[in-house]
């Protein structure tokens, strides 16, 4: 197994150097004729700087996304490999005998190791993002964050690792429906607490400043009958120069976020454009859908690492599934699993990203500020106008911003024919 990995290894080296080479000297990320002198060509409103700025950032960070996900399987192909899972066990083992505090404290320990590892890719993002002004977050700030995400994680992670593995104990062959069933509670739970509980740890919240945008902005989600009482800021600009804004939880928890970013950088009309599409998820049951259908993906999901999952444990000398060492097989077939059908999710968020910005064209009536707020996103993002195929099949869950301005420019027109 030690000379597969080495094979791995240098498959990986070369496959780095590949799509490295693909992504910034092979792929065709120019303007199709039919688009120049659109307001999707970002010869129109980005400055030749900003455009090579763009570029540039957006290639090294589809590069760090196309060698991250292959290292992350190195990395528990490694794990399993040199005996690192076998010493968490034994760590475990020696301080209690009961299996689920030996599952916490095994996953404790694989979770420290994992971050360990990949600290270095994480910390050369915010580096980037630094280096090229998106993010404005001090390097103690950014490690509170960090820290902060490990033990959420971490918590959330360990209850859902010890359910399952207890599931798997009990019912060898069924495991996976019961830890599908338990996953439908659990999802709605963690969409409920997530606004209230969770993303304070990392910002403030507070009603919107701005009064009277904010009743604009409640007006239109009375008209999308969303149950919310305030607009919600948020300080990001501490943090980065990004822009975002979207409408989260369920129910009577449903909360309208903006980040102080965005009310900074738009004018009040291209606000109004930003909310009205992302209230239109609300309004097409967007969420909704998308739950089911992660539901219906999750089942299928555990169904298929039921099949394989002793398979592969024997590979590397498991027998018996319920070991805790074998937990790195378990995390290694969901990765794979996840990054195989992230092309269809994606092309799924797509269109109903395009079915949102319609909606709020259609409410707002003001086809000139869809189309500059996402100039201005394009440019404050330094996203790609034209990114290469694979890029947009794996990465993209927003249609390119080629596809969207030129949507936008061309939507009255494109209705009447």
């Amino acid at each position: 197994m030690k000379k597969i990995f080495i094979t791995a290894f240098v498959a990986y080296i070369i496959y780095a150097i590949l799509i490295s080479a693909y992504l910034f000297m092979w792929a065709d990320t120019s303007l199709p004729e039919n688009y120049i002198g659109s307001a999707a060509d970002p010869q129109t409103f980005m400055t030749e700087r900003e455009l090579f700025i763009s570029e540039q950032y957006s290639k090294i960070r589809d590069v760090l996304f196309f060698i991250t996900i292959p290292f992350e399987w190195l990395m528990y192909f490694a794990i399993l490999v040199f005996g690192l899972s076998d010493r968490f066990q034994k760590w475990a083992g020696a301080i209690t005998r009961s299996f689920i505090p030996q599952g916490v404290i095994y996953f404790f320990w694989l979770s420290l190791a994992v971050t360990l590892v990949t600290f270095p890719l994480s910390y050369l993002r915010y580096w980037l993002s630094k280096s090229y002004d998106i993010t404005v977050q001090s390097f103690s700030s950014w490690m509170r964050d960090y820290i902060i995400d490990f033990w959420v994680n971490y918590a959330i992670m360990a209850a859902v690792v010890v359910v399952l593995y207890w599931l798997i104990k009990k019912s060898r062959k069924r495991w996976w429906l019961y830890g599908w069933l338990l996953s439908i509670p659990f999802t709605l739970f963690m969409t409920f607490i997530n606004p209230v509980v969770i993303d304070p740890l990392y910002n403030d919240f507070y009603p919107l400043k701005d009064k009277e945008l904010e009743a604009k902005i409640l007006a239109i989600a009375d008209t999308a009958n969303i149950p919310a009482e305030h607009v919600f800021e948020v300080n990001m600009s501490t943090k980065t120069n990004a822009m975002n804004a979207y409408v989260t939880g369920i129910g009577s928890n449903a909360r309208i976020v903006l980040w102080d970013t965005t009310l900074n950088k738009l004018s009040e009309d291209e606000v109004l454009f930003i909310m009205a599409h992302e209230m239109a998820h609300w309004v097409m049951k967007h969420v909704l859908y998308g739950t089911i259908g992660y539901m219906f993906v999750t089942l299928l999901g555990l169904f298929t690492i039921h099949l394989l999952f002793a398979r592969v444990c024997r590979v590397f000398s498991i027998e018996d599934v319920v070991e805790w060492r074998s937990l790195p097989v378990f995390l290694l077939l969901i990765s794979i699993l996840s990054f195989s059908f992230s092309p269809i999710s994606n092309a799924v968020s797509r269109h109903e990203e395009l079915a949102a910005d319609r909606y709020a064209i259609e409410i707002t009536g003001n086809q000139s500020a869809a189309v500059t707020s996402f100039q201005a996103l394009a440019k404050t993002s330094l996203r790609q106008v034209n990114p290469p195929y694979i890029v947009k099949l794996f990465r993209y869950a927003h249609p390119t911003m080629m596809e969207r301005l030129y949507f936008l420019e061309n939507y009255k027109r494109e209705t009447t024919e």
